[in-house]
């Protein structure tokens, strides 16, 4: 039987917790170790699905893995070899693209199935080959993309601002010949977080938290350790928990900067932590009344590329939304599936209206009741788990594989807040499937 997560709700969560290594930070980094000359140890990596799952691909062509503790791993790349990537694995996350960029700086060449990945439209890998033919790759595609070629900088327009399309970009460079200019680069704090493990190794990149990074190839990089930095989309998660149950959490060990268009966000709805050093905190009684635009007109929350409020945490919000007193129009861009999990908010009582596959306007507060639903993807799973613990009643959540592919332990977790969550495994080993 598939696992899920029976939940209990409508209790206050209290008490501090520490966000988990950013997810998306993590998994460029592993890719990375491919470029350095050594082992590379590197600590506070979330134990996720999705990292167990690239770890098994660096595995795949040669790479020695071995982890130190429970959130340290050491990856020794300095054996791989240039093999095509394992299908099967690539299908199960979007992230073995990452592996394109740094293959073909070192081996010439790769080749590599379509990726995987959540289910939540259209998402090209055009930015992707595009910036790697600029750096001289000849990319032919058919079943799985093949990419050969010797390596040489240029100045380089990226079509969007694309996260893994701008990480791919950056791990080619740094070890092509000659000087690279990336415009149109995304900035989000995983990118800049790769960026400052790449200078570790020994490459040159100036601009890092700018959308144009300018990098001096080198012929070889150094193996260095490197930490990766909190999850500012798990932060933004427990934010949205706190305030959904109208309990007082601390959240230790963030990044403030990070956290500009998020806490802007929130604000909107109510909701003011307060950040205090690397403590952010946020207390019980949040006013969680959504503030109107000047006029009294219904406010609008949007998301967009960095440093815009993040596409990830649109779910979150639109959960908070529904505990929130007022009117809010929600638009999301980047994804034209994001807002269809909203039927299952429905379900549990909420008022919310789908004017199109991007934009919903959310009526609070509705009282939401206690369901069973299904995590269609990460972010999404993670939004209908909130909606649980603040409905009232009992629910039962599917599918939580999905949930668990970007949260590190949630269970354990939101238990030692005082949430009432069982994990059901069925027949499953306990800590099976949990990485």
């Amino acid at each position: 039987m598939p696992p899920s997560f029976r939940v209990t709700g409508g209790r206050p969560l209290s008490g501090t917790i520490r966000p988990a290594g950013n997810k998306n930070a993590a998994l460029p980094i592993l890719a990375a170790t491919l470029l350095a000359d050594g082992p590379c140890r590197i600590d506070n990596v979330p134990r996720i699905r999705d990292v167990e799952t690239l770890l098994a691909l660096l595995q795949h062509v040669g790479a020695a893995v071995q982890w130190h503790g429970t959130n340290t791993v050491e990856v020794d790349t300095s054996r791989a070899e240039p093999k095509s990537l394992d299908p099967a694995l690539s299908k199960e996350i979007r992230a073995s693209i990452l592996l394109a960029g740094p293959m073909l700086a070192r081996f010439g060449r790769v080749t590599l199935p379509p990726p995987g990945g959540d289910v939540i439209g259209r998402r090209r890998v055009d930015t992707h080959f595009l910036a790697l033919e600029r750096l001289g790759a000849d990319v032919t595609v058919g079943d799985a993309y093949t990419l050969e070629g010797k390596l040489k900088g240029a100045d380089i327009f990226l079509d969007e601002p694309s996260v893994t399309g701008t990480e791919n970009a950056l791990m080619a460079a740094v070890r092509a010949s000659g000087t690279t200019v990336l415009r149109n680069a995304a900035s989000e704090p995983h990118v800049q977080d790769l960026a400052r493990f790449l200078v570790s190794l020994g490459a040159a990149i100036d601009g890092i938290g700018s959308n144009t990074l300018t990098i001096e190839g080198r012929p070889a990089l150094t193996a260095a350790p490197h930490t990766v930095g909190p999850d500012h989309i798990e932060i933004g998660s427990f934010i949205g928990l706190a305030a959904v149950t109208g309990g007082a959490i601390t959240i230790d060990g963030v990044r403030g900067d990070d956290l500009r268009s998020t806490l802007l966000a929130f604000e909107r709805l109510g909701v003011r932590p307060r950040l205090e050093g690397t403590k952010l905190i946020v207390d019980a009684d949040q006013e969680r009344r959504i503030r109107p635009d000047l006029g009294g007109h219904v406010p609008k929350l949007e998301d967009g590329p960095w440093p815009a409020f993040p596409a990830d945490l649109m779910s979150i919000a639109i959960v908070v939304a529904t505990q929130c007193e007022g009117l809010l129009l929600v638009f999301e861009k980047l994804f034209e599936s994001r807002l269809f999990f909203v039927d299952k908010l429905i379900g549990m009582g909420a008022r919310i209206v789908l004017c199109d596959p991007h934009r919903a306007v959310i009526a609070g507060p509705s009282a939401l009741r206690g369901q069973s639903v299904e995590s269609p993807d990460i972010r999404a799973g993670m939004a209908m788990l909130l909606a649980a613990l603040a409905a009232q009643g009992d629910s039962v959540i599917h599918n939580i594989g999905q949930i668990e592919r970007g949260y590190e332990h949630i269970d354990e977790r939101l238990r030692a807040l005082g949430a009432q969550i069982e994990r059901n495994d069925g027949t499953m080993e306990r800590g099976k499937g949990r990485t």
